[in-house]
């Protein structure tokens, strides 16, 4: 555990620093929805064609009838490698015709510009290994360039244990937070994890040269400094949003542990980048091929607290530690909402059996207010009963589905 932490958290039973979003104050914001949806291969979906006609999509049906894969296949209009974070092969349907080795999801999306077809499937590097295509408009794009269009957040039940794994499950969480209140995040995340594993590569191969290595810290100091400084800003804008809930959610306090974080509390970038490329040409001897880096913000963890109990989430019970996901995710929608002009989409999986009737129909009161588009499975459709006409209720069943209304 690192000593060094960047501290985002009020103390707990802080005054809010703004006032409390009234309820559809973030809806007036630009309505970002799939409007069509189509599947191809996918999963268990030989094909599909969805047309989307509400704010709020129930989604209801057996276990492994084909619900997750539906919020899957939304999930591939985002940057990533999807809510599952599967290998792109594993995505390909069983039992697909010869020939038929791919996958494709293609939609029609409204952002805030309007509407922009979108899709995305399996592909092949020049090499013969599978990478992911994404196109816009029938333009080939790079997969991160579709969070310049729609934002996309997911909560799942794996991620029911984020507060008791190891930090790289909270990572990976963080920087989705982040990507939707920056899009260029992913392109910078992309390039010091590039520069880490090329800088791993030379150590194992027995250090390279002097000078190269010396220009390739120099480039990973200041991509690894970027990355720091935007998770930085984005914890600082979702605390606003954290303290100044109201409801049957908790509040929570955030930060980020971590050495380059510090750093930004006292210095400016640019000096910390030198500090940064200093630190790991002093480390070069010291580290351990086989573990690399040692320091940098691929070791950074996330940190929460519930607030209104002052206890780190961990220690949590396993309820509070969904609705304290569950208000870190509201927050983000609101604070992207701001920024973007749209709430993001929203993927919730089998969250609503983990709730117990009050906090239910607070989150759905949450989600009408902000005025996105809203997926939510569950097996129990009585559950989703108090969003009454306000949904479109669709039945999934072995691959096949059934729209009402």
């Amino acid at each position: 555990m690192l000593a060094a932490r960047q501290n985002i958290m009020p103390e707990a039973g802080a005054q809010s620093p703004v006032s409390p979003l009234p309820v559809g104050a973030v809806g007036t914001a630009a309505v970002c929805a799939v409007e069509r949806l189509r599947l191809s291969n996918f999963r268990n979906y030989d094909s599909l064609a969805l047309d989307p006609a509400a704010q709020v999509m129930v989604l209801t049906g057996a276990n492994g009838a084909g619900k997750t894969n539906l919020l899957e296949a939304v999930s591939f209009l985002s940057p990533g490698r999807g809510l599952r974070r599967a290998r792109l092969r594993d995505v390909v349907r069983q039992g697909a015709a010869e020939g038929a080795e791919s996958w494709a999801v293609a939609a029609t999306v409204r952002g805030p510009d309007g509407p922009v077809k979108l899709g995305s499937s399996l592909g092949r590097t020049e090499r013969g290994r599978d990478k992911r295509s994404a196109r816009m408009d029938g333009q080939t794009v790079s997969p991160s360039s579709l969070s310049r269009v729609i934002g996309v957040q997911w909560l799942t039940p794996q991620m029911d244990r984020l507060f008791l794994e190891g930090p790289s499950s909270r990572r990976r969480f963080l920087d989705r937070l982040v990507l939707g209140l920056d899009p260029d995040h992913g392109r910078r995340v992309g390039a010091y994890e590039r520069s880490l594993r090329e800088r791993a590569k030379l150590s194992r191969d027995g250090g390279g040269d002097p000078a190269w290595l010396s220009a390739l810290e120099a480039r990973m100091a200041a991509s690894g400094v970027a990355v720091a400084a935007a998770r930085r800003e984005a914890l600082a804008r979702l605390q606003r949003f954290l303290t100044a809930a109201v409801g049957q959610f908790p509040k929570a306090g955030l930060a980020i542990e971590g050495r380059i974080e510090s750093w930004l509390d006292d210095h400016p970038a640019v000096e910390v980048e030198s500090r940064f490329a200093e630190m790991l040409a002093s480390n070069r001897q010291h580290e351990d091929a086989a573990n690399g880096t040692a320091e940098g913000p691929h070791r950074s963890d996330l940190v929460v607290r519930h607030l209104d109990r002052d206890m780190p989430a961990a220690q949590c019970s396993t309820g509070e530690q969904k609705a304290l996901l569950i208000a870190v995710m509201l927050a983000n929608a609101k604070a992207e909402a701001e920024r973007r002009g749209a709430a993001p989409i929203l993927l919730l999986d089998e969250v609503a059996a983990h709730l117990d009737s009050e906090r239910r129909e607070a989150l759905f009161a949450e989600i009408l207010a902000l005025g996105g588009q809203a997926w939510l499975s569950g097996t129990d459709r009585n559950l989703f009963e108090p969003l009454g006409g306000q949904a479109q209720f669709v039945t999934v069943d072995r691959g096949q589905v059934k729209t009402e209304g």
